[in-house]
């Protein structure tokens, strides 16, 4: 294995391991549910969901920073600042407009993933029903697995710049 795969493999997984942190600890209650928010829906304000959104990924790319540097140092991986700092805001950048919701809607529709998109919620046909035939929420959705997936497809873009860069 060169040099550049072992440093791509090793940011990648500090990423990875960092960003499920940061997803799932890291971001508060308050911040999942509004950083989708737009003017468009009814009792919704473009302005918290752009906070919320900016604070989650604030919190987030910090959480990436804290995991990614020890990493570095201890094995010695020879990135630079710029590569970091690249990497890191393209990921954020990308984080950002994912989780405003309606564009990764948009990206689902335009790429024909809009059932996928409602599965295990009640908007999809099959929706997860309780025995007596009422919704049974679900911890996993379409909508949470395209989210997770696109983060996925810029945690690995982001380590390449790191490691290339």
């Amino acid at each position: 294995m060169s040099n550049a795969a072992a440093v791509f493999a090793a940011v990648f997984i500090a990423l990875y391991v960092a960003h499920s942190v940061g997803d799932h600890w890291v971001q508060t209650s308050h911040q999942a549910a509004h950083k989708g928010e737009n003017d468009r829906n009814p009792g919704q304000s473009s302005r918290t969901g752009r906070l919320s959104c900016t604070l989650h990924v604030l919190g987030l790319t910090v959480t990436k920073a804290v995991v990614l540097i020890p990493v570095v140092l201890v094995l010695d991986l020879p990135v630079t600042t710029g590569g970091i700092v690249a990497g890191l805001g393209i990921d954020a950048a990308s984080h950002w407009w994912a989780d405003r919701r309606s564009t990764l809607v948009w990206l689902a529709k335009v790429t024909g993933k809009t059932e996928f998109l409602t599965l295990g919620t009640p908007a999809h046909p099959a929706a997860p029903a309780t025995a007596d035939g009422g919704y049974a929420p679900t911890l996993g959705t379409g909508a949470y697995a395209l989210d997770q997936s696109f983060h996925h497809l810029f945690l690995l873009i982001a380590a390449l710049l790191i490691a290339a860069v």
